[in-house]
C-alpha cells in the first residue's frame, strides 16, 4: 500500500532565494533526479541532516573548510611536482637579471640583516 503525500511549491520569482531555487530545479540533471519530488526531498533531507550534524558536532563547518583547504593546496603541490618533474624538450632561454631583480634582492639581503 502506497502512501502518498501530495503538496504544492510556490515560489516568488521575486524573491532572489526563490528565484535561485526555482533556477536550480530548471537546471537539474534529469538523469540524477527523475522529477522535481526527487530532487526536493534530497535537499530537505541533505539540509536537516546536515543541521543536525552541525548541532552535535560545532566544528564539523570549519573542518570541512579545513579540509578542503587542504585538498587544494594538496593539488597544488601535485601540480607543481608534475609539472617540474616533467623534462624540457627544448631549450631554455637564459635570462638576464634586470634592475627590478637587482632591488628585489637588495631588498632580501636587507630583510635578512635584521
Amino acid at each position: 500500500m502506497k502512501q502518498i503525500y501530495t503538496t504544492s511549491l510556490r515560489l516568488n520569482l521575486a524573491d532572489e532565494d526563490d528565484r535561485r531555487a526555482y533556477e536550480h530545479l530548471q537546471q537539474m540533471d534529469k538523469k540524477q533526479y527523475r522529477s522535481y519530488s526527487k530532487a526536493i526531498v534530497t535537499a530537505i533531507n541533505d539540509h536537516f541532516e546536515r543541521q543536525a550534524r552541525l548541532a552535535s558536532d560545532p566544528y564539523l563547518e570549519t573542518r570541512e573548510k579545513d579540509d578542503a583547504f587542504l585538498g587544494l593546496i594538496q593539488r597544488i603541490i601535485e601540480k607543481t611536482v608534475l609539472y617540474n618533474s616533467t623534462p624540457l624538450t627544448h631549450d631554455v632561454p637564459q635570462v638576464i637579471p634586470d634592475e627590478d631583480d637587482e632591488n628585489i634582492s637588495a631588498a632580501l639581503d636587507f630583510a635578512d640583516s635584521f
